[in-house]
């Protein structure tokens, strides 16, 4: 099997950006394959993109991301095919499948759409730690 992806082989602007037809990634032991449905685009992308950020290339951009588990590694608990999950902090979804650690993955309730899931973790990250670290807010 394959996935579409978006593969990056050297840095430079957008146009480095490129399409390309890939083996399909496999899970290892705590593992999830998943199925993309939606990736949130950050800054970070630019920055790993453009070589600012170190990354191994070729490698495929996207630190977060939401779809649905394909399968599962060996040892995996707590997590089913065909459960809805979103990730942040694991490069790669930017492609119609990806392979995370079960580390990374939140379960997303029936109650948000997996588009809204994508976009949540990173701002949502960097939104707490604002208003926690860098100037605490109180009531």
């Amino acid at each position: 099997m394959s996935r579409t992806a978006i593969q990056i082989d050297e840095h430079g602007g957008p146009e480095v950006l490129q399409l390309r037809e890939l083996p399909s990634p496999e899970p290892g032991p705590g593992d999830l394959l998943i199925n993309v449905h939606a990736s949130g685009i950050n800054f970070i992308d630019t920055y790993q993109r453009s070589g600012l950020y170190e990354m191994v290339l070729p490698f495929i951009p996207g630190s977060e991301g939401s779809g649905t588990i394909a399968a599962v590694g060996d040892g995996v608990t707590g997590f089913s095919v065909g459960g809805s999950v979103a990730w942040v902090g694991s490069a790669g979804s930017y492609a119609s499948q990806v392979v995370i650690p079960t580390a990374v993955a939140l379960d997303v309730s029936p109650s948000m759409s997996l588009s809204a899931a994508a976009a949540l973790p990173l701002q949502g990250m960097t939104a707490h730690y604002l208003i926690d670290s860098v100037y605490p807010l109180s009531p």
